[in-house]
């Protein structure tokens, strides 16, 4: 029976041991723009982190939403003010444009065959850019003020190609059609 229980018990220390490493590289991550955020979370799909501030006194959030990619794919953070899915959604995108610069900007989702053009979306949007480090995207922004409260329906994704300046198609199973959850800003 101590012959059975000794794996499980190294599978434990090691599982335990990941956990603790993978909640480090969220809070202890320095961007090369020295930027800090006093709130992170380590989002369950597509290898990506979610850092911000919110301000209370504007009802604002500094973000930055990072994700593993190459230097020829695309990323993309968004609200859903309304519902929880994709349709609906108000995002932010980066990727590498034709002219091997990081470009972001604001794009509404209003269908499952979205544009993915630079657009306005139902709140503020300021401070927007990006940077390519270390084989992430992250995509920086200043969103709000947020008038549904703190509490918010987000999605995440991340697609391979890049086309004309328009990010493509990106994989619909698996860990890409699971990015999405609900969020509260507030510390705590």
């Amino acid at each position: 029976m101590c012959i059975t229980s000794q794996p499980i018990t190294l599978i434990s220390i090691l599982v335990s041991l990941f956990l603790v490493s993978s909640a480090q590289t969220c809070s202890n991550y320095t961007f090369t723009s020295s930027r800090v955020f006093s709130s992170c979370i380590e989002l369950q799909y597509l290898q990506a982190h979610l850092h911000w501030n919110y301000k209370p006194s504007t009802r604002q959030v500094e973000i930055a939403y990072r994700s593993n990619q190459t230097s020829e794919g695309w990323i993309a953070w968004a609200i859903n003010p309304n519902n929880t899915g994709m349709v609906g959604s108000q995002a932010l995108v980066a990727f590498h444009n034709a002219n091997g610069s990081m470009t972001a900007y604001p794009t509404a989702i209003t269908s499952y065959n979205p544009s993915m053009v630079p657009g306005t979306l139902r709140f503020n949007v300021s401070n927007i850019s990006a940077e390519y480090s270390r084989n992430q995207m992250t995509i920086f922004a200043v969103v709000g003020p947020l008038d549904k409260g703190t509490m918010v329906n987000h999605v995440w994704q991340s697609g391979s190609s890049v086309s004309s300046n328009i990010p493509q198609m990106h994989l619909i199973s698996g860990e890409h059609v699971q990015s999405m959850g609900r969020l509260n800003f507030l510390p705590g």
